[in-house]
């Protein structure tokens, strides 16, 4: 199988040579084990996805780590957490060339036994699904096109449907992390939920109308919601917050880490439905927006992205801060600029002109400028996403 290269390989490679362990956090199937294999392809790899593997492990971890005197691969540690905790004794006791590439698919249980036990010890990456940049000639594909297929590997190494691929990685990964976290007896309202989810991309989150639809306790729903965000299946935008005198609002809003499993939650497969479907726009956006984040991640950095909203619903999808420095962000999935669209970045602006040099504009078309009000395609502003979020 054609290895595609990722981004995330430079910084992979620098926090290797400067830790003695590399921890390596994402969804299932966004690659971690293919880019753990190619860069470390030297070491010796171990899958704890294998119950015999668990097994031996689980009863001798010592033995088991102790044996690998030039560190190794451990694979979906997430089945074994307390084996961080051994691995401590391990790294501390190190020799030079030992290097130990720790992956897992749960973000929460993985960090809570990382940040306990190898604090200091690890470099930490998050790895998501392909960025365009890494599609190559695959980023000549539709608008439509790449919200349906979305980003993970398995569409893009696979002659099978995006929407076959999308069906048998929600029935088989996530509800088989969803049973691991949490304890479900009603699968299928687990299901009525996660699409009710995906119906309000982009939206505000709104727990008390989650639980009026579904019947569900605001905990328990919480709850789901957590564990979908451990899963990197949901992720929670935070809301841009001032000590200013304007009401802002304080509730994230919902977004997918892949977009095109939110289009197979919606039910859309084809071009038609696309065309169709009222949340198309804020498809578009949530695929913006995860550009934004692979990129920021890939750089061993936090996103520090935000939205803006206020209580008379002036608006601005992203905001991104460096330093004291703001950045504000509209996308639009529109493939005719209208000057509209700039009303909430003036309106930003307006609130925010000391810490405001420049706006962008990011949507479908093709009439582009740049400066300190740039209008990009969101493809062309993919291929130079460092000059703006760096």
């Amino acid at each position: 199988m054609i290895y595609i290269p990722r981004e995330i390989e430079k910084e992979a490679s620098e926090l290797a040579e400067n830790y003695p362990v590399l921890t390596i956090t994402g969804p299932r199937q966004s690659g971690k084990t293919t880019l753990a294999r190619h860069l470390f392809g030297h070491l010796p790899y171990f899958s704890f996805e294998n119950p015999d593997l668990r097994s031996l492990v689980t009863s001798d971890p010592r033995k088991f780590l102790t044996q690998l005197t030039k560190g190794a691969i451990l694979d979906e540690i997430q089945n074994v957490p307390d084996l961080i905790s051994y691995l401590q004794e391990v790294v501390d006791l190190k020799k030079s060339n030992e290097l130990f590439v720790v992956t897992g698919s749960n973000h929460f249980s993985v960090m809570q036994k990382v940040t306990q036990s190898l604090a200091g010890r690890t470099g930490i990456l998050k790895l998501l699904p392909f960025s365009l940049n890494e599609l190559g000639t695959d980023n000549q594909l539709s608008t439509n096109d790449l919200l349906i297929k979305g980003f993970y590997p398995a569409v893009y190494k696979s002659k099978i449907s995006a929407t076959k691929i999308h069906r048998n990685y929600y029935e088989t990964y996530l509800q088989k992390d969803v049973r691991q976290l949490i304890q479900i007896k009603d699968l299928n309202l687990f299901d009525k939920f996660i699409r009710i989810c995906a119906g309000r991309t982009g939206g505000l989150l709104n727990t008390a109308n989650i639980a009026n639809e579904t019947g569900l306790s605001i905990p328990t729903i919480k709850s789901w919601l957590s564990v979908l965000e451990a899963s990197y299946i949901i992720m929670l935008l935070p809301p841009f917050y001032e000590n200013i005198r304007k009401r802002m609002i304080k509730s994230p809003k919902l977004y997918f880490y892949d977009v095109g499993l939110a289009s197979y939650l919606l039910g859309i497969d084809d071009n038609i439905q696309m065309n169709r479907d009222p949340l198309r726009g804020s498809l578009f956006e949530n695929m913006v927006i995860m550009e934004m984040i692979k990129y920021r991640f890939n750089s061993g950095l936090d996103h520090k992205l935000s939205f803006f909203r206020d209580s008379h619903h002036n608006e601005v999808d992203i905001v991104f801060r460096k330093g004291r420095r703001l950045l504000p962000v509209e996308i639009k999935s529109s493939q005719t600029f209208n000057p509209d669209f700039m009303k909430g970045l003036d309106y930003f602006k307006s609130l925010f002109s000391k810490e405001v040099d420049n706006d962008l504009l990011i949507y479908d078309g093709s009439t582009e400028q740049s400066g300190k009000r740039s209008i990009l395609n969101y493809k062309t502003f993919s291929g130079n996403i460092a000059e703006y979020i760096k």
